[in-house]
């Protein structure tokens, strides 16, 4: 199912501010990969072009390649609807459906892309998204009760298993953990870990040790100064982006000397 990203020359653009410049990146499937720098660096606002949510902000706009296993993401006539549900979006901070119960949380975006199916194959498709989630235990007792009156660490293994429950190739996740507590940032980094198996994880995080232990592959990302665009610096295995950066960026950086 997972799938690999290709990005050839791509620039992102707030209206006519150039937010990240010149990027080329190749993602493996079923790996995780991580996006690390300082704030304001264009990691999160790359993160958003790899599903086209970029675009949805007014006068976003991106020039150059998205290739996912070789199709051009942005090529002519390719619905954006279409590439979200096969690139999944996780976010900073949980946002269950607050009105709707776990059950239904789960099958938003099912629902959204207009698939109808049985209650007895839906039923089924939320025991797995949550199981997938690491999350059916803890819920399977209330699926009727509101997603919002879950934990902050189950409601973003919620809007994780909302995220599977569609069926992507590739999941994305926006510091998953920020908002977390320590135990709740260690269930999604085990789970991480497990999704990998099956799909290409991307994650943006400003936890270090984090991306030392749940990625395969770090990009360091970097600006210059405020108002230039954040670039991608370096690109390699974890290990060596922690252990023998190339560029000297690279090292101040994990070393803690700035950011």
């Amino acid at each position: 199912m997972s799938k690999r990203i290709d990005v050839n020359d791509l620039n992102v653009y707030y209206g006519n501010f150039l937010a990240v410049e010149g990027v080329n990146i190749n993602i493996e499937p079923k790996s995780v990969t991580a996006f690390i720098g300082p704030s304001g660096c264009g990691k999160s606002t790359f993160l958003r072009t790899l599903n086209r949510m970029h675009e949805v902000l007014p006068g976003a706009r991106v020039e150059g390649e998205v290739l996912l296993d070789g199709e051009n993401l942005y090529g002519q006539g390719v619905d954006p609807v279409t590439v979200r549900s096969q690139i999944g979006m996780v976010f900073q901070r949980p946002n269950p459906f607050p009105t709707m119960s776990i059950r239904d949380n789960v099958l938003a975006g099912v629902k959204l892309n207009n698939k109808r199916m049985s209650k007895s194959d839906a039923d089924a498709l939320v025991e797995k998204s949550l199981t997938g989630a690491n999350l059916w235990n803890e819920v399977k007792d209330r699926l009727d009760k509101p997603g919002s009156g879950l934990s902050g660490g189950q409601q973003q293994r919620l809007c994780i298993a909302r995220a599977i429950a569609v069926k992507p190739e590739v999941i994305l996740m926006d510091e998953p953990c920020s908002a977390l507590d320590p135990i709740s940032t260690l269930a999604i980094e085990d789970l991480i870990e497990e999704l990998k198996n099956e799909y290409t994880v991307v994650i943006v995080t400003h936890n270090m040790q984090q991306a030392a232990r749940v990625s395969d592959k770090t990009a360091f990302f970097n600006i210059a100064g405020t108002g230039k665009p954040g670039k991608l610096i370096e690109y390699n295995e974890t290990g060596l982006i922690f252990s023998n950066p190339q560029e000297k960026a690279t090292e101040d950086y994990v070393s803690g000397r700035f950011g």
